[in-house]
């Protein structure tokens, strides 16, 4: 191994639920010579599951199962801590307790190895609500996960694409719960989480965009109640009174439209669809979920567990390629320091 390869972060591959796509869109993307160049995968999950997806997408890399993820570092396969949770006869594409439980384990270990210094970034593969939910672990998804093994009280979540990045003061609520919801404290505590991921990230004064509630920024009160001036502008005129250069509320359909063209490094969205919609409409391949407030970085495919598709080998494995860039370009850039040659890819072997 060379110099210049130690250098490159350690990512934290997740294997998500392996009764779905997870495990073959993991053996896809780490087949592809771009991961090896960008960083040193760390998949967390089954060995022999692995193996098996990579029959299924007719992929002949070799899985080097490791117990101490320490000692992975120096192998060229694809290195899997192998935490043999998963039966042999375990179903793909239907939901299982099984499968939730060796969901939540896989967390719960990738946490243990980024306290230890093992590991730069999380990138998860999809795990199932159901399947969780069937195995006792009651959460509503990775986030609310992660904050719960981690200690984080509040945590949000950041849609990335290549051209937009968007942070939301809610998420998965009803809109009239949405707008009750926001408030000054948490509006300023969303935009402060982004622009210290994006400042940690090498973007030295990054510009931020607020939307509004209403169309039109309420108008000057025509449309609404006046939320952006209760509700959102004072949180805007702390963070200015920092140095920040935070602007708005602005027009979300305005808004998306200038940070689409790079007038804006970040996007606040008020709530789900108002920040889904424009990074959705740019392609699901594309876009890829980031847990921001955590004590680690977090990034996630964008798609579900697709059990209809799970073991066909059809999934497309273009989003965790992505997630993947993405946990690196926003890893602490002491951590990330790329190579002037980078480390060849994995060897394939009949």
């Amino acid at each position: 191994m060379s110099q210049g390869a130690s250098s490159l972060p350690t990512i934290a591959i997740t294997m998500g639920d392996p009764a779905g796509i997870g495990p073959e869109v993991i053996m896809k993307a780490l087949a592809q010579s771009e991961v090896h160049a960008m960083c040193r995968p760390l998949v967390i999950g089954d060995a022999e599951r692995l193996r098996q997806a990579g029959r299924i997408v007719g992929s002949d890399l070799v899985v080097e199962a490791v117990d101490d993820a320490a000692e992975s570092v120096a192998s060229r396969h694809v290195r899997c801590v192998d935490l043999q949770l998963v039966p042999s006869d375990l179903a793909f594409g239907k939901v299982s307790p099984i499968a939730g439980e060796a969901a939540y384990r896989y967390i719960e270990k990738a946490v243990d190895i980024i306290r230890a210094g093992i590991a730069d970034a999380i990138c998860t593969a999809p795990l199932s609500k159901e399947a969780l939910h069937a195995a006792g672990h009651k959460f509503p998804g990775h986030t609310e996960l992660l904050a719960h093994l981690t200690g984080t009280p509040e945590v949000s979540m950041m849609l990335v694409s290549p051209k937009l990045r968007v942070i939301h003061v809610t998420t998965h609520i009803g809109l009239i719960d949405a707008i009750a919801k926001i408030e000054p404290g948490l509006v300023e505590r969303v935009i402060t989480r982004g622009h210290d991921v994006l400042v940690n990230a090498g973007i030295a004064n990054p510009k931020i965009g607020v939307c509004a509630i209403n169309p039109h920024a309420g108008e000057n009160g025509l449309f609404g109640h006046g939320e952006e001036a209760a509700k959102i502008t004072p949180a805007i005129e702390a963070c200015k009174a920092k140095g920040w250069d935070v602007r708005g509320p602005l027009p979300a359909d305005t808004l998306f439209f200038l940070a689409g063209r790079g007038d804006y490094d970040m996007v606040v969205a008020m709530y789900h669809d108002q920040g889904h919609g424009p990074i959705k409409v740019l392609g699901l391949e594309a876009g890829v979920n980031i847990s921001v407030g955590l004590p680690v970085i977090r990034t996630s495919v964008d798609h579900g567990t697709a059990f209809d598709i799970a073991g066909t080998g059809v999934a497309d494995e273009r989003s965790l390629v992505e997630a993947l860039r993405q946990a690196v370009n926003l890893a602490p850039k002491r951590q990330c320091t790329q190579p002037a040659t980078p480390e060849p890819a994995p060897t394939a072997h009949a």
